[in-house]
């Protein structure tokens, strides 16, 4: 079974956990058929690439109950979908500006029984809202990103890491984070998971 690789990297996930990551594959086939919101060649790998990469942001932390994140730019749920699966106790908002990608998103969610995600046709700068984390999966130019996201901190604080951004990049990443790279802190997944995918990918956390 493909979601077995999410079990040998989190071997102390729950029953309700597996069922529900093992239920990715075929609800992201069916609705892949009818609105592309996964290249066609990486539905087969669909664990490795979609599932396990956005889950490198918990190899970095694991988050306190009670913890409110945004997902900005969530495309067809990542990272926010297998987030909120591995962290039951926190609250995923995820947000989208194209409409029929959020439209996956509450199905999805919806069939595998979320109860703590909630997703939103709209810019991210126009959601509203305080957040103790932002994630996101390469959506933009950082220090573009940060424009959108910087007045959306929760003031409590009780994480292992203070409030920010959660982010996943590839590749050298120096230039585009500029004034932003020397406070930004850069975790390699390929530390943390075997497969060559990782090589070049990044968990990159950026303190607001």
């Amino acid at each position: 079974m493909e979601s077995q690789i999410i079990s040998d990297y989190f071997p102390g996930l729950t029953a309700l956990q597996l069922q529900q990551f093992n239920q990715l594959q075929e609800l992201y086939a069916f609705w892949n058929a009818q609105i592309n919101v996964i290249s066609r060649k990486d539905i087969e790998s669909l664990y490795e690439k979609h599932v396990l990469h956005s889950l490198g942001i918990a190899r970095v932390i694991q988050f306190k109950p009670g913890t409110q994140l945004l997902d900005v730019g969530c495309g067809g749920g990542f990272p926010g979908i297998p987030m909120a699966i591995m962290f039951p106790e926190c609250h995923f908002h995820l947000v989208d500006s194209i409409g029929k990608k959020i439209k996956v998103v509450q199905e999805v969610s919806s069939a595998i029984g979320l109860k703590n995600l909630t997703a939103q046709h709209e810019r991210a700068e126009k959601v509203k809202g305080k957040f103790h984390f932002i994630i996101s999966r390469a959506v933009t130019e950082f220090p573009e990103f940060i424009k959108w996201v910087r007045d959306k901190k929760h003031a409590d604080q009780f994480n292992d890491l203070p409030n920010g951004i959660l982010y996943l990049k590839g590749g050298d990443l120096r230039e585009e984070f500029g004034k932003y790279f020397d406070k930004a802190v850069f975790y390699d997944l390929k530390n943390y998971y075997k497969e060559p995918f990782f090589e070049t990918k990044k968990v990159v956390y950026y303190p607001l």
